[in-house]
């Protein structure tokens, strides 16, 4: 059988098995509590790995879940999530072992995804010191990953959405977390609200070990 079919197949069961339980489920209106900014590893699945049912989670998926200044993408989502949606919760998700982070340490990558890694090797260039200091290989790589989650997050607070969002009071946070693939983990690295001096925030402590 086609791997398309078994899709649709498992589709079918998906939606029975929820309908069954819930025959209201479907047109039940939610409103999502966070908006999910995280790499598109096919591995990486924000609902599956927290058991969150559909109407939770705003999500968008990129290469090494970067925050590009100029990215209309996620800008529109995030405006929406947060102006829209009202999410109180936004996370910016690593993850151990990242390919895109990956390239950027060793190379290998071209075209699109080339240009597009430039805003984690910034990351790279800005934290030379530390990364120098971990040996090279995954350990490296690791520790670059959970750096890149720090510095999207601080890019994260300085869009106009955000800092618009924090003027006003509202109850906003940002969750910068790590996922460790070896044990399914989902790891707190740090947070960000609108009490946060972005310029003194420091290098958060390894959690991916």
């Amino acid at each position: 059988m086609k791997m398309s079919k078994q899709l649709l197949l498992a589709n079918r069961a998906w939606s029975a098995e929820l309908t069954d339980e819930d025959a209201d489920f479907f047109s039940r209106q939610t409103r999502p509590q966070f908006l999910w900014i995280g790499c598109s590893d096919s591995r990486i699945s924000p609902e599956q790995k927290t058991q969150s049912l559909p109407g939770l989670m705003f999500i968008h998926n990129n290469i090494a879940n970067l925050v590009h200044h100029d990215d209309l993408n996620l800008l529109s989502v995030l405006q929406y999530a947060v102006d829209v949606l009202g999410v109180p919760n936004i996370v910016i998700c690593g993850h151990h072992g990242c390919g895109g982070i990956h390239g950027v340490l060793n190379g290998g990558v071209s075209g699109p995804v080339d240009t597009w890694l430039e805003n984690a090797r910034e990351v790279a260039r800005v934290h030379a010191d530390e990364l120098e200091a971990v040996p090279e290989g995954a350990s490296r790589v690791d520790r670059l990953v959970e750096m890149n989650v720090r510095d999207q997050l601080i890019h994260l607070a300085r869009t106009h959405t955000v800092q618009a969002a924090f003027a006003s009071g509202r109850e906003l946070t940002l969750h910068g977390w790590v996922y460790d693939i070896r044990d399914g983990l989902l790891k707190p690295l740090m947070e960000i609200d609108r009490s946060t001096r972005l310029d003194e925030v420091g290098r958060p402590d390894t959690v991916l070990v």
